[in-house]
């Protein structure tokens, strides 16, 4: 099997990785910069890419998305859980939808069989590009898309980020070199939705991630 994967350089996405890998899939990693704060998860996605001798690729979209608190200088990162009402500021119109397209594109022109999406059950409340009733359309899509039959294939979308975590470890996945923070900061906030998140899946392992809170 050949799968384009979403490689966001978190740690969902190098989970997925090192599953597929584990697998004996032919792994073609997509990272996408599309004008985020925390564009450090791009250096994390280079350095995962290269610790799985995976061939990285890169695509630059910076520019096209509406207002977020991820991509605007207005807007603040707010701090709190993703159950918060206050983290919707840091949806990004219609991205995923945007990032499944490019990389559907991908696989078409190399003739890969699937693309692999790390979408899991922690971000359905906030984001709707996230939650089942999205990924079982774009998997209806995707066949629709070109005389080259490609398949979305999204094996967290009902997992927890904690289960997630679990199966790095286990798979071996380096989770100490992913990136979760929205801030764009040196280190991990601690404080963020995504920090929070990274905090509670840790919470029965050993936690490698500095925080700064």
């Amino acid at each position: 099997m050949k799968s384009v994967l979403l490689l966001s350089g978190g740690l969902d996405s190098t989970t997925l990785l090192y599953d597929l890998l584990s697998t004996g899939d032919e792994v073609l990693a997509l990272s996408i910069f599309y004008g985020q704060k925390h564009q450090k998860e791009i250096s994390a996605a280079k350095e995962i890419a290269t610790h799985a001798r995976v061939k990285h690729i890169i695509k630059e979209i910076s520019g096209i998305f509406g207002e977020s608190a991820l991509t605007s200088d207005s807007l603040e990162v707010p701090d709190g859980h993703y159950t918060d009402l206050s983290m919707k500021q840091t949806v990004v119109p219609n991205r995923n939808m945007i990032f499944l397209s490019i990389a559907l594109s991908l696989a078409i022109s190399e003739k890969f069989d699937r693309v692999a999406y790390a979408a899991h059950a922690g971000d359905h409340t906030i984001y709707p590009d996230c939650r089942p009733e999205f990924v079982e359309a774009m998997k209806n899509v995707f066949p629709l898309s070109d005389w080259f039959k490609v398949t979305l294939y999204a094996p967290y979308v009902n997992l927890s980020k904690k289960e997630i975590c679990k199966k790095g470890l286990a798979l071996g996945a380096p989770l100490d070199l992913t990136w979760s923070c929205y801030k764009g900061g040196e280190a991990h906030c601690g404080k963020c939705g995504t920090c929070v998140e990274r905090k509670e899946a840790f919470l029965e392992i050993i936690d490698p991630t500095i925080y700064l809170a």
